[in-house]
């Protein structure tokens, strides 16, 4: 089974003129996004919190996160960030991937557009809606 790859700018959002484009390989095992520390700094961003993770291998770790956008496909969502090491590959996590509305196809290993970004009801006739997770839920107009 091959890698699929694509393009990413990550965007300071603070200052949308800093930027930082590279090819990123697409992780669905990786809730998260990741790009090497001097890159995201170039582009003015600091780290904004810790979060605990489970390598690959098993090996658990801490690292540092940031916000910012990120471009890919021509679609932006906003999402959190792990700062890398120099050598690190930059990886466009599952949680990017279905913001944007998009999924691996993996027959072609290519991204494939979804018709829609899931919304789902849960089914009150006050309009409440769930978007993505179990338990996120708001209120939308009905």
């Amino acid at each position: 089974m091959g890698a699929t790859y694509t393009d990413v700018t990550i965007r300071n959002p603070a200052n949308r003129e800093r930027e930082w484009t590279g090819k990123f390989l697409v992780d669905t095992g990786a809730f998260d996004s990741l790009v090497p520390r001097a890159c995201l700094e170039a582009i003015g961003l600091e780290p904004q919190g810790r979060r605990s993770y489970v390598l690959a291998d098993g090996k658990p770790i801490t690292l540092d996160i940031t916000v910012a956008e990120m471009e890919f496909e021509g679609e932006i969502v906003g999402g959190t960030i792990v700062y890398g090491e120099a050598e690190a590959e930059p990886l466009l996590g599952v949680t990017a991937l279905e913001s944007g509305g998009f999924e691996v196809d993996p027959r072609s290993q290519t991204l494939k557009r979804l018709p829609a970004v899931l919304l789902k009801t849960n089914g009150t006739r006050s309009g409440s809606y769930s978007v993505g997770a179990a338990g996120s839920t708001g209120t939308g107009a009905s």
